[in-house]
């Protein structure tokens, strides 16, 4: 994908990968700003279910409003596939700045208990 130019979003560089997507940095190429694109894997078989969890997903996270979590800017399609547009912040993940052992740790640290 690193190259290619996804609806106005040119992809830079692969950020990451988890159980469920792949983000990727990209430059918006409308309103020239940087931004991070999450793509459902090519390993999920993509149905109803995979896309209903991925825009519950996107929904929930566009409704809230936090210093520490990323603002959700659009949801689109591309290749028969969704991907989530979010704000892109530069730095390190939460896990590259602090060992986590447990989940109510990194809850903690993002103010959620």
């Amino acid at each position: 994908m690193v190259g290619k130019t996804v609806s106005h979003h040119r992809i830079l560089e692969k950020l990451g990968e988890g159980g469920m997507g792949i983000v990727y940095k990209a430059l918006d190429l409308k309103l020239e700003r940087y931004v991070a694109l999450k793509f459902l894997s090519h390993e999920i078989s993509i149905g109803p279910d995979e896309k209903a969890r991925f825009l519950q997903e996107a929904r929930a996270a566009s409704a809230v409003s936090h210093a520490n979590l990323c603002v959700i800017h659009d949801i689109a399609e591309h290749g028969g596939g969704q991907f989530i547009v979010m704000e892109y912040v530069e730095g390190k993940t939460l896990g590259q700045m602090v060992p986590i052992q447990k989940v109510q740790e990194a809850l903690g640290y993002v103010g959620l208990l």
